[in-house]
């Protein structure tokens, strides 16, 4: 399959409003003004549409929710109790903690695994990843918990744009089979459908049907009635809508290690798991079809993220020095457990740095159709907004540009974290998470997988959002007294801080350089059958 011809150069800044090609979007109104006039308050404050980052995913699993980045900002707003979220608390979550793992063979094996503790290390992890699968298949995670009340995040681990338009409850149940117990493979089964089914309507029966974005236009014709002592706005059930879309159409090629170019069938849930990127002209039209749906939903302001570089994530690790001098890209990527000396053309999986540049230069144009989106939605008078959530992890990248002064574009500027993250020891960054066996010495910002974030990276992102948020004139609430909070309104990062547990004593088993991780991927496969499930259709 032949690469795209990358039209990014070619597209004037001013069509863009960005400072120069591949630049973030500093503006999220797009310099695009929009007259706006509100009675009441809607119904349902926040409403969310995503992928495993808008679920809260970290180490390859959703499992505590109340962590993800709709629930730190709903905690700011004032309202969490009324925040609607699934629960994917037990045994670790779905589809497998790797971080729950991990601390279990430590308990029994210590911060160092030897080679004569190999074969019952296997075997205990065996019987941990047993139990998973024995509670999400025929255990009490196999019966989602019935209400007709909708979630007001509806986010799915694994989805795509397409996933979005047609994947409901409905679809999801028929996917899944008869549980089996599989002695080989032992992973739950249809782990994304069982995920789904627990974010998305199933009462009554006709709510089966209903898709991400068909479960928010429910809420949104939630209008009127007074909550409590506010006037309900008669027009909007929704004030805030998150769409947070399009990462997985093209996570899949640092998950993999495989560039696949979209082609006939991308938008087939039947026929598109064969491709790991999507072709900028293929992401465009699939991101229509979601934006004429999103029109339909009656929100009063809707911010649209950006996709972020997957090639940034450390789950794909540039091997030794840059491709050249000023170079953003390594020559090779592979896994980061993978040491410089070890890897082996030959034989061990990787990406091309020429790969790496052309996926980042396809999602520069998904972010330009993001940004088309939503200048077209702003010259309709909507009042919407584009976070670049690009240029947040840009402004992150340790070895991309923080650490290489020869590489930073002229708009680069390292990204401030909020003081309480400055003070911890190390600073947090976006290397690969180590411990010297009691504490963390490098990485933060990523979890276990190398793909998700930390709870204190998913408190960045909230930051952000809550800045737009506040520009379009969302108050802000104290959970108590229900008083406006004055600006500027701030994370409190001290409570994600507390409630971090890879930031404050990650696994001790992590000390041997990758070692605890690599050896579980490679005797386990656990990687590509956790962070790239549903990648198949």
């Amino acid at each position: 399959m032949t690469e795209p011809t990358s039209t990014s150069a070619a597209t004037s800044t001013a069509a863009t409003a960005r400072a120069e090609p591949g630049a973030p979007y500093t503006d999220p109104t797009l310099g695009i003004p929009v007259e706006t006039s509100w009675r009441g308050e809607p119904v349902n404050r926040l409403v969310t549409i995503g992928d495993s980052l808008t679920q809260g995913f970290q180490s390859c699993a959703v499992f505590h929710t109340g962590l993800s980045y709709p629930a730190i900002i709903a905690h700011e707003l004032g309202w969490a109790d009324r925040f609607r979220q699934p629960d994917y608390d037990g045994c670790g979550g779905l589809p497998l903690n790797l971080e729950f793992l991990l601390r279990d063979l430590e308990e029994h094996y210590g911060k160092n695994l030897d080679w004569w503790e190999t074969a019952p290390a296997l075997f205990r992890a065996r019987r941990f990843m047993d139990r998973v699968e024995d509670y999400w298949e025929r255990g009490p995670g196999a019966a989602p918990a019935s209400t007709t009340a909708i979630n007001h995040n509806l986010a799915v681990f694994s989805w795509d744009l397409r996933d979005a338009l047609e994947k409901s409850a409905d679809v999801c149940r028929r996917a899944i089979g008869a549980p089996k117990d599989d002695l080989v493979r032992q992973m739950t089964g249809n782990a994304v459908e069982r995920a789904a089914l627990r974010a998305l309507p199933t009462r009554p029966p006709r709510a089966g049907a209903l898709t991400q974005l068909g479960a928010a236009a429910v809420l949104g014709e939630q209008t009127g009635g007074p909550e409590e002592d506010r006037e309900g706005d008669p027009e909007h059930g929704i004030e805030t809508l998150i769409v947070f879309l399009g990462a997985n159409n093209a996570l899949s090629s640092v998950i993999e290690l495989k560039v696949a170019w979209s082609g006939e069938g991308y938008d087939d849930l039947r026929t598109k798991g064969k491709y790991t990127v999507w072709r900028p002209e293929h992401f465009a039209a699939e991101l229509d079809q979601v934006a004429d749906a999103v029109e339909r939903i009656r929100a009063r302001h809707v911010i649209w993220c950006a996709v972020p570089h997957v090639t940034i994530a450390p789950i794909a690790r540039g091997v030794a020095s840059k491709m050249e001098s000023g170079s953003r890209y390594f020559p090779h990527y592979t896994r980061p457990w993978i040491s410089d000396s070890d890897f082996d053309v030959r034989r061990d999986p990787h990406l091309t740095g020429e790969q790496a540049r052309s996926v980042d230069e396809a999602i520069d144009e998904y972010n330009d159709a993001l940004a088309e989106v939503v200048r077209r939605g702003r010259h309709a008078g909507r009042d919407w907004y584009l976070l670049d959530s690009a240029g947040l992890l840009d402004r992150l990248a340790s070895r991309r540009f923080a650490e290489d002064e020869q590489a930073r574009p002229g708009w680069w500027t390292p990204y401030p974290l909020p003081e309480e993250l400055r003070a911890l020891d190390p600073v947090p960054n976006s290397r690969f998470l180590l411990s010297d066996g009691t504490r963390r010495i490098d990485g933060g910002l990523f979890s276990l997988d190398g793909v998700h974030p930390t709870t204190v990276a998913y408190g960045v992102l909230a930051q952000e959002l809550i800045t737009v948020m506040r520009s379009a004139g969302v108050e802000f609430r104290t959970p108590h007294s229900g008083e406006p909070r004055p600006d500027p309104v701030q994370v409190d990062f001290a409570r994600l801080v507390r409630r971090d547990t890879l930031i404050n004593h990650p696994p001790g088993n992590l000390r041997s350089g990758l070692h605890a991780i690599g050896w579980a991927d490679e005797a386990l496969d656990v990687l590509k059958r956790t962070v790239s499930f549903g990648f198949t259709g």
